[in-house]
């Protein structure tokens, strides 16, 4: 059974920082192109980053320079260091391990950026 589960998310000042990690079972997790997304309320979900197998990493621009996507494959697990938050950074924030047809998402992880 697949399983992805999210922990790090809560409550942080504008300015503030925090670090997602995203742990991964009953995958080949070295294989698989690991994702953060995140969903505002009213909002439709939208990508965050994605880290390849091979280490090639891709960000939204709204959070390039502020966020850094990496991934520990003895750890079967990625992370998400999100410094500089913004209020408008506030969301839950989801984790995502893609091969080929293989797509598997974690249950979500709230982070919110006070003002």
């Amino acid at each position: 059974q697949v399983q992805l589960v999210e922990s790090g998310g809560g409550l942080v000042q504008a300015g503030g920082s925090l670090r997602l990690s995203c742990a991964a079972s009953g995958i080949i997790f070295r294989l698989y192109t690991m994702g953060w997304y995140r969903q505002a309320p009213g909002k439709q979900r939208e990508l965050v980053a994605t880290i390849s197998s091979g280490g090639t990493t891709n960000y939204a621009d709204s959070v390039k320079g502020r966020f850094t996507i990496s991934r520990t494959n003895a750890k079967n697990t990625a992370y998400l260091q999100m410094n500089s938050l913004k209020p408008e950074d506030t969301a839950v924030y989801y984790c995502n391990a893609l091969k080929e047809w293989l797509n598997y998402w974690g249950q979500g992880t709230q982070v919110t950026v006070s003002s």
